[in-house]
């Protein structure tokens, strides 16, 4: 086998050969090497890039094996962290001009981690200033394009993690989600994007420690590679106060087939959400896929009143902690959709406050009741195909105006106010070739139930072996 198909294996596959001493960790880590020189100058996914520190690393991880040294899950895996992640030693920009030069001196804990399980870092992944908008581009490094058409965006704001995977330069990746980062550039991507529930991964550093809504989690090329990583990065942690007390060790592959008789609810617009019919098409197609798989599939979905503002309240009181004195101090250095975002925060009150949180209670026990009847929720991940890169964020669909930035995520964002697991998994292609995800929810701490239904779909389905063209990519950068 040619070292350039290495980019092509399964990070679980990798892994075990590794370990095996079948192929080396040096070997993994040249190929994706070369895979990034030749491909990231056209896509712009990888904005930091280590690679004599990557090589000390490959041979170091070698050098345990020989040793007959116990490897960890992830052994020799290259792995590039997303740029709001610290990592200790290395530059760390959170896509912001403010932060252009900023060096931490600590790792985050999900960084921790997976070095402890082995992985070698070998950079950082683009995203949008300071996560904000699911589209990633920024003033310090520009935009990473979706490798499916490079006139398109990728989403975010894991953006640059979903590219880089689906391009073959790294087998896993991290990155986070508060309003569908992890979910909306897989499905742009043709990847799969694990929002777990919230502290299933501890998150630390955090100025916002006990905040439900924002979590981190893994990405990989497929449902088995993401249950690997999950496996390394979850367990409790005590410096997050609400993390959960289960261990990563139960995600570990492989993952159970889905039982008959499971209940699915399907849902086209969560409730009156406009959806592109683009999207929706793709989606309905596979529909049987479950059906095929067992499952009970009804047309049904939650009382979701309510979402919509509680994520808007919650994400402006957000903005406005973690990034109220940056306003102060940098204005001139932010985007305007950030300005927005902190000064609505700004203007919350105390009566304003209590109500999104009666109006969150209320709507997590209706959810909760319907889950009683239901053990999955499947939707859109986003409710339009990927779109102009050009494009800061979509203003209208299927002709319902965008009143703000973050209207056009809230097939993403209404669930993530929900505190439940979901992920998104490939589906298939619209009619000119974009990528489109469909999104599994599952009941609440079903972190395991989720991976499993998504692998047993990504087995039927098939649509996330489609790669995008590397050589056309390679020679877009060399013309």
């Amino acid at each position: 086998m040619q070292s350039s198909d290495l980019c092509a294996w399964p990070a679980t596959d990798l892994a075990r050969a590794i370990a095996a001493r079948e192929i080396s960790a040096v070997e993994v880590m040249e190929a994706h090497l070369a895979r990034i020189e030749r491909v990231n100058p056209t896509v712009n996914a990888i904005v930091t890039l280590l690679p004599d520190e990557a090589r000390r690393g490959a041979e170091a991880a070698d050098a345990a094996v020989a040793r007959g040294d116990a490897p960890g899950p992830l052994h020799g895996l290259p792995v590039a962290h997303k740029d709001l992640t610290w990592t200790k030693g290395i530059r760390t920009t959170f896509g912001c001009r403010a932060f252009e030069h900023f060096v931490p001196d600590e790792d985050a804990l999900i960084v921790e981690r997976l070095r402890g399980a082995g992985a070698i870092t070998i950079g950082k992944t683009n995203t949008p200033e300071l996560g904000a908008g699911s589209q990633t581009f920024n003033a310090v490094f520009g935009a990473t394009r979706n490798p499916y058409d490079t006139t398109k965006t990728c989403g975010g704001s894991s953006g640059g993690a979903a590219v880089a995977l689906a391009t073959g330069m790294l087998p896993i990746a991290d990155g986070s989600d508060l309003g569908g980062s992890l979910r909306n550039p897989a499905g742009y991507c043709n990847v799969v994007g694990f929002r777990p529930s919230p502290g299933r991964v501890p998150i630390w550093p955090s100025q916002t420690a006990w905040f439900p809504m924002g979590v981190q989690g893994p990405m990989a090329r497929n449902v088995t590679d993401v249950a690997l990583m999950l496996s390394a990065v979850a367990g409790p942690d005590p410096r997050a106060p609400i993390s959960l007390p289960e261990p990563g060790a139960v995600f570990r592959p492989p993952l159970d087939r889905v039982p008959d008789g499971v209940r699915i609810a399907w849902t086209r617009d969560l409730g009156g959400l406009p959806v592109d019919p683009r999207v929706t098409a793709v989606l309905e197609a596979e529909r049987g896929t479950f059906e095929r798989l067992g499952c009970e599939v009804e047309d049904a979905e939650p009382d979701m009143r309510g979402a919509g503002d509680v994520f808007r309240v919650w994400r402006a009181w957000y903005f406005e902690a973690c990034y109220g004195t940056l306003l102060d101090q940098h204005r001139e250095l932010l985007k305007d959709t950030v300005v927005w975002n902190i000064e609505e925060g700004r203007r919350l009150g105390g009566p304003r406050l209590g109500e999104a949180a009666r109006t969150w209670s209320a709507l997590l026990d209706r959810v909760r009741r319907f889950f009683e009847r239901f053990d999955f929720l499947v939707l859109p991940v986003s409710q339009v195909p990927p779109f102009d890169v050009d494009q800061p964020y979509v203003t209208e669909i299927d002709g319902v105006r965008m009143e703000t930035y973050l209207d056009w995520m809230s097939s993403c964002a209404h669930v993530s106010v929900l505190g439940l697991p979901a992920i998104s998994v490939p589906c298939g292609f619209t009619d000119d070739g974009l990528p489109v995800g469909i999104q599994i929810v599952g009941r609440q701490h079903d972190d395991l139930g989720v991976l499993r239904l998504a692998h047993a779909f990504e087995q039927l389905n098939g649509a996330g072996l489609r790669r995008p063209p590397i050589e056309d990519l390679a020679r877009e950068e060399s013309a």
